[in-house]
């Protein structure tokens, strides 16, 4: 068995069962730690591209994957590129959407209010910092993103202490931020989740521009995938399984009219058939890996049909501008 980083992929069973046989060349377009990659290649998979947009990911990879040889290739840049990178269609695309363990478990990259670190949040390596949007953001600005990227009911309330206290200090680390947060909000009842967990993902998600990169991403499978060939996408909240799960319905010819007064949609020839529902991981699963207690896969399977524009509008994308940081 060849060793790595310890990492147990979410729902990767349910993948290799829905999309076997496994051959081909797969795109693994959230590498991380190599979980999906290696499950891929030991299910028969001839090739894994894995792309991360994390330098410090493929650097930790490069320890153990050279050890596959050509059958793992390893690719620093966006999945919404992913399309990029093979030279002919390719058998599957696989995405783990969100921030990766890895990420979580490093004070260093400011992901986590339960360890204090600078607050960064970047998963690759982009001018725009956690740091940075709450220092410089207009308030009006910080409370959409608390609101649409973290449906953060309190999200006007914290955009107002956000302000009020970078007058005084910076709030550049999880820390301080976290703090300020626990001051603003109730006392969390028990079995709730810290009162930061909304406003970290929120500011992480505006950071990162992940539902900007999620849409081109599908978008990019779309365009990669051969006829037959599957995509399966792992979410871990529900705005990003509710774009998926659109996105899906949209590209199967499932995506109906508005409602039963709007006028009936130009039939289009659908670019995916659709293998299953969301899926949930099995109580087994979620014993032994507490990540996938949230987790939702979606799998769909690339028809003929030409690849072509996708509605953005139709996707229930959270709607607000990142304008007002200088």
């Amino acid at each position: 068995m060849i060793a790595g980083p310890p990492h147990i992929p979410v729902l990767l069973d349910p993948i290799l069962e829905r999309c076997a046989p496994v051959s081909g060349t797969w795109i693994d377009g959230t590498f991380g730690a190599g979980g999906y990659a290696k499950g891929l290649l030991a299910a028969g998979a001839d090739q894994v591209i894995g792309i991360d947009r994390d330098p410090s990911v493929l650097a930790e990879a490069a320890n153990w994957a050279a050890e596959y040889g050509t059958a793992l290739r390893l690719v620093e840049e966006t999945f919404s590129a992913l399309d990029t990178q093979a030279d002919k269609p390719v058998a599957g695309v696989v995405l783990d959407l969100g921030v990766s363990s890895m990420q979580l478990d490093r004070p260093e990259r400011g992901f986590s209010f339960l360890r204090d670190g600078p607050l960064d949040m970047r998963m690759g390596t982009g001018d725009l910092t956690a740091a940075r949007l709450v220092g410089e953001a207009d308030e009006a600005v910080l409370a959409d993103i608390l609101y649409h990227f973290g449906e953060e009911r309190a999200a006007r309330r914290i955009a107002r202490a956000i302000v009020a206290e970078r007058s005084k200090a910076p709030l550049d680390t999880t820390a301080a931020l976290a703090a300020l947060v626990e001051r603003v909000l109730p006392r969390p009842k028990p079995g709730q989740s810290h009162p930061a967990t909304r406003a970290f993902q929120a500011l992480r998600i505006a950071v990162n521009d992940e539902f900007g990169q999620l849409v081109a991403g599908l978008e990019a499978a779309e365009r990669a995938l051969a006829p037959g060939g599957h995509l399966a996408v792992v979410s871990f909240h529900s705005l990003e399984d509710r774009v998926v799960k659109r996105f899906l319905q949209q590209r199967s010819g499932a995506g109906g009219a508005a409602n039963r007064y709007a006028p009936a949609l130009a039939e289009e020839e659908p670019r995916f058939d659709r293998v299953s529902k969301g899926i949930a991981a099995d109580a087994a699963e979620r014993d032994r890996n507490p990540r996938a207690r949230s987790a939702r896969l979606r799998i769909a399977r690339r028809t003929a049909a030409a690849a072509g524009p996708v509605d953005r509008a139709k996707l229930g994308l959270p709607k607000y501008e990142l304008t007002g940081t200088n």
